[in-house]
């Protein structure tokens, strides 16, 4: 016996649309979000169209009549092809001097092994059951391996300066040791802004106003340029090192405002209950305010970390041959100078398939959160 309900009582705003109720749930969607009027019925099949007719542009341009294949130093087929398909050709041709610069092509194994190293390392940094002391003593190894790979001059391999290292390692490099070493410089700072004493304070404000008052270019034309002029004769360090100290400062003035955020959103009393339980000032921060803080500020921490691993390109400017910086110079050859929008694409996927793994990895922090894991 089916039982009839009265609607006319509820309020307009909860009362269910005319035909909307019963059926199949996505023909309900669709007549609720995509054609409840004329001209949202309209204006959905104006945009349905145009982006019909784009994917099929697309799909002509990058598939049907693209040219994957070309004989070693000839582009006479992609050039025959050109604004008709895309010369995917260039990507096999060009593929190791855009991974790994000039690093000698005989030893070009060593960044790639690298290069998997690191990844290695991400993969077990977001295992739950690797949150223990011995990552730590992981990361130092393959870190120390990683610089042996680097460099050689070791265990039979030959030595490789730093002038020679390009490519995907080193956006790696920069951006790991970066948010590495920022992060907890920022943590360190956060926590400084709050202190009780003026001196930390004011020397925590005036760093974090100072760093974040500058562009990024002009902390790394600093580091590249200014900073040997304070060194004693004979005195130098790595232009890469510079650049590596400036990322880190810099990365660490934003990310101790992120975390300063996370610290002001725990409850006051969160504090006091750890004083009452006689923590010291920083078992308390260790064990009790700063997991909570971090725990409220995952999603603009993860987004600090996504701008960075970006912004590791601006070492361009001062001769660090990063994976975009080696993506630009292997466009240089006159033979292939015309599809660098092909390169340029395959360089985009790649900063695409880090970045977005960091973004689906910050959503099931989310989601543990959430669920109070």
């Amino acid at each position: 016996m089916s039982t009839a309900v009265d609607t006319s009582e509820l309020p307009r705003a909860e009362r269910p649309r005319p035909g909307l109720v019963g059926g199949n749930p996505l023909l309900r969607w669709l007549r609720g979000n995509l054609f409840s009027s004329i001209p949202s019925t309209l204006v959905t099949l104006i945009l349905l169209a145009l982006l019909i007719k784009l994917a099929f542009s697309l799909v002509q341009w990058g598939i049907w009549n693209a040219v994957w294949t070309e004989p070693s130093g000839n582009s006479s087929a992609c050039r025959a092809a050109r604004g008709l398909g895309a010369c995917w050709a260039v990507i096999p041709e060009k593929l190791r001097f855009i991974l790994f610069g000039t690093f000698p092509y005989d030893e070009q194994w060593r960044p790639a092994l690298a290069t998997l190293i690191f990844i290695a390392l991400y993969y077990l940094s977001t295992r739950p059951r690797w949150w223990r002391r011995e990552l730590l003593a992981v990361w130092a190894v393959a870190l120390i391996l990683i610089g042996l790979l680097m460099w050689g001059g070791v265990f039979g391999l030959s030595y490789v300066p730093e002038e020679r290292w390009g490519g995907l390692p080193v956006t790696l490099i920069l951006a790991t040791f970066g948010l590495a070493f920022g992060f907890p410089l920022g943590v360190l700072v956060a926590l400084g802004r709050r202190s009780t004493l003026p001196a930390i304070r004011s020397l925590c404000v005036l760093y974090v106003e100072l760093i974040r008052g500058v562009p990024l270019i002009s902390l790394l034309f600093m580091a590249s340029v200014m900073f040997p002029l304070f060194l004693p004769d004979g005195v130098n360090f790595d232009k890469l090192l510079r650049a590596q100290v400036a990322i880190v400062l810099f990365a660490g003035a934003y990310l101790a405002e992120v975390v300063r955020g996370g610290l002001q959103a725990v409850p006051r009393g969160q504090h006091e209950a750890a004083d009452a339980l006689g923590l010291s000032y920083w078992r308390k921060q260790r064990l009790i305010i700063l997991p909570q803080a971090i725990r409220h500020v995952i999603p603009p921490l993860v987004n600090t970390f996504i701008a960075f691993f970006k912004d590791t390109s601006l070492v361009l400017i001062i001769g660090i041959f990063d994976l975009l910086t080696t993506a630009k110079t292997a466009i240089i050859d006159p033979v292939w100078q015309p599809f660098s929008v092909e390169v340029y694409l395959f360089v985009a996927a790649i900063y695409f398939v880090f970045c977005f793994a960091m973004s689906r990895y910050s959503r099931h922090l989310e989601g543990a959160k959430s669920n109070g894991n």
